[in-house]
Parts: C-alpha cells; structure tokens; sequence
C-alpha cells in the first residue's frame, strides 16, 4: 500500500517531478495561447466558415466533450494518472494538426469534438497527476502551477499578435501547428520528468461513479460552476460593455485583458499560500464573492463617467475583480482536491471539470442575454449572485469536512492540508 509518507517522498517541495510538470503546463499553454487569440479569424478568414457555423461547431464539440471527464478520470484512478495525460496530450497533437486540413463545417465538427473529448480527459488525468506530484499539498502546487500557466498564456497570446498582423493563411496555419507541436513537447517533458506513478489502493465499496453519490462534493462543483461566470464577465461581458456603452478608447479593453492576467500571476501564489484546509477555501469563496459585489457594480459605472475617466475606472474595477478570481480559485481547488479521497481524485477531478466547463459553456448565454439585457440593473443582479455564492461557500465546507471518512485507505484527501500548508488556484 502506499502510504500518505510515501506520497510526501514521493514529490517533495520543488522537487524535480514539479518542475517537469511545471515545464510541460507552460509549453503547452504558450501553444494555447498561440491558437485561442487567432482561431476564430483562421476559420472564419481562411477556411470561410460563417461565425454562426464555427459557434454551433464549438458548442457542440464542447458539449460532447463533458462527457469524457469522469470515464478518463476512472481510468487515471485505475491504471495511473500518467498514461492517461500522456495519451490526451497526444490525441491533442493529432487533432490541432487536423485543423490545418478541415475544408468545410462537418470536418471542422469531427476535428473540434474529438478535440474537446482529448482535452476533458486530459483535465480529469491532470488534476489527479497534480495530487500526485504535488505531494502533501497539491493545492499549493496548484497555485505556483496556475502562475506558470498564466504566463505561458501571455507568452502565447504576445506572439499571436505578430501572425494576426500578417493575416496569412501560412502565418495562421503557423499559429496551429505550433500548437500542436507544444502539445507533442509538453508530453515528452512530462514522460521524462513525471514519475509513472502507481495506483492508489481502492476500498471495496469504490464505484466507478461514487462521485455522484457525493453530495457535499456534488453541491461544491455546482457552486463553483456557478461563480465561474466570473471569468466571462473580465473576457467577455466587460468588453462588450466598454465598446457598446461607453465611450472609452478601444485599448481599455486591451488594457483589463493585461491587467486580469497580471494580478493573477502576481498574486496567485501569495494568495493562494494562505488557502489550506476545505474550511479556509469555503471561506475564501465568501471573500471572493464580496470582491465581485464591489466590481461588477464599478463595471457598470464605466458607462456614466467622462471617457477619460472610464479607463482608469474599469483599471480598478479590473484590479478587484481579479483579486477576487484569485481567492476564488484558490477557494475552489482548496475544497476541489481537499474533498477528493487519494484513489478517487481522477473521477472527482473529472466531474470538478465536468461542472466548470458546463458553467462556461452557459457563461454566454446568460452574460449577454440577461446582464446586458437588463443594463445597470444586471450588473448589481450579478454582483449579489456573486455575493449569494461566496456566502453559501462556508457551509457547503462544513458539510463536506463533517461526511469525509476517516477510516485508513479512505481518508479524504483533506486531511492533508491540516499542516498549515498553501494552497492553489483554478487554472482558466
């Protein structure tokens, strides 16, 4: 059996499966970022497909995809998280590469489901290989993890911006496979950096989708899947807000993308340090929820100011706001791996993504056809959901900490932050 000791020994602080680890996130995020700033003007521009067809495209292959988290989590719980990463990041290679050859929306589909199927199961095999490598305090991992991953996002997106300038098909076509080539590294540093760690012994009573039968984690997934508009709100709501209600100079929005992505690489590990137990991450999401009730309604303001005023007052707002993401992703994976017992943390992190893409993917609908919808008005409506959120966040921890087991080879896996140690944050 291995033991809670052994799992420390196994990947210590700073430890060289981390900084593989570390290594392969970043890689494969610079590729991301690459791809994600310029996709839409490759299909729309190069392959000709109408927006309305590349947005049914996505949500289908986004839908479809959820259903790969649990059954790939399963399998990382089974056989070794690993293998499991190891053989999404492949399939990524394959499908990113495939996009270079799509000619229609029917091919565009295929491609972009199979996709999202590879990237579902990696998320799930990830956030295992994360408990795993980081040890006695994988949310702290997490944290110094995500920062490296937000760097790797702003790497790629600076040097999108040279291809987007060209606005060539080679120049494009350059962007995804560069992609896919990150995903092709990222796995070979992985594969010999990361241990191929062996499964975790399972209690009898395990069951493939034990999960859903946890109701305290269940509630937690669908309160953070709910706070999760709060990404949307800086990448999409805002911008359109600034261009269509004010009349602040189009590098405002420009501006709070760098501004969100700054404050959290600066602060996510500080931060995040401080979230350790469940009970401080159900406390770090009220905290959170309190941030957005302030800057949501500082967005609004935007629209009533003099247009040289607007920019710095979306600036602070922007500053809030992300400290608020910072506490509440730090919060989230604090009850995420916390809650999660050792040889389960594939399938609970694989219902854990499950639940945050499926907020994402409502994310729009409900920002642009509601908030916008209402004005002023939505944007209060919004920072008192927030609030709502992050008040229920307390007693669902305390729920889940009094039904953890605490019999040897079930303990949940929020005993092991009992020590004082950091925690992390939610990689976007």
């Amino acid at each position: 059996m291995i033991t809670r000791g052994s799992r420390k020994r196994e990947s210590g602080t700073d430890s060289g499966p981390q900084r593989a680890l570390i290594g392969a996130s970043f890689v494969s995020r610079v590729g991301n970022g690459l791809f994600n700033t310029a996709a839409v003007l490759y299909f729309t521009l190069v392959v000709h497909l109408p927006a309305a067809q590349v947005g049914a495209g996505l949500t289908i292959a986004g839908l479809v995809g959820l259903a790969a988290g649990v059954p790939a989590g399963n399998l990382a719980d089974r056989y070794g998280p690993r293998g499991v990463w190891l053989t999404s990041l492949a399939l990524q290679t394959v499908t990113m590469a495939a996009f270079v050859l799509i000619d229609g929306w029917l091919a565009f589909t295929v491609v972009a489901t199979l996709d999202r199927l590879a990237a579902a199961a990696g998320g799930a095999a990830g956030g295992a290989l994360v408990a795993r490598v980081g040890g006695e305090r994988p949310a702290a991992f997490r944290a110094r993890l995500r920062t490296f991953v937000n760097l790797g996002v702003v790497v790629g997106t600076l040097g999108a911006a040279f291809a987007i300038q060209i606005d060539t098909r080679p120049a494009y076509t350059a962007l995804i496979l560069a992609n896919a080539a990150s995903f092709a590294c990222a796995g070979l540093i992985a594969l010999l950096g990361v241990p191929d760690y062996r499964p975790l012994p399972q209690p009898e009573e395990h069951r493939q989708w034990s999960v859903l039968a946890d109701r305290p984690y269940v509630s937690f997934v669908a309160l953070y899947s709910a706070m999760g508009l709060q990404y949307q709100t800086v990448s999409l709501l805002l911008p359109i807000w600034l261009t269509a209600h004010t009349d602040a100079p189009h590098w405002t929005v420009a501006a709070v993308y760098a501004i969100n992505s700054g404050v959290c690489v600066l602060l996510q590990s500080r931060l995040g340090s401080r979230v350790e137990t469940p009970r401080q991450g159900g406390r770090a999401f009220r905290l959170a929820g309190l941030l957005f009730l302030v800057s949501c309604p500082l967005m609004a303001l935007t629209a009533d100011v003099p247009p040289w005023v607007a920019p710095a007052l979306a600036v602070l707002a922007v500053c809030i706001h992300s400290v608020g993401e910072v506490w509440e992703s730090s919060g989230g994976y604090a009850l995420g791996f916390g809650l999660a017992p050792d040889h389960a943390q594939g399938q609970y992190q694989g219902l854990f993504g499950i639940g945050f893409d499926a907020g994402q993917a409502l994310a729009p609908l409900i920002l642009t056809g509601a908030v916008l919808a209402l004005g002023h008005t939505g944007w209060l409506l919004l920072g008192l959901l927030f609030a709502g959120l992050g008040a229920a966040g307390p007693p669902v921890a305390a729920w889940a900490e009094r039904t953890r087991p605490t019999q040897p080879g079930t303990e949940a896996a929020s005993s092991r932050g009992q020590g004082g140690s950091p925690l992390l944050e939610a990689e976007r």
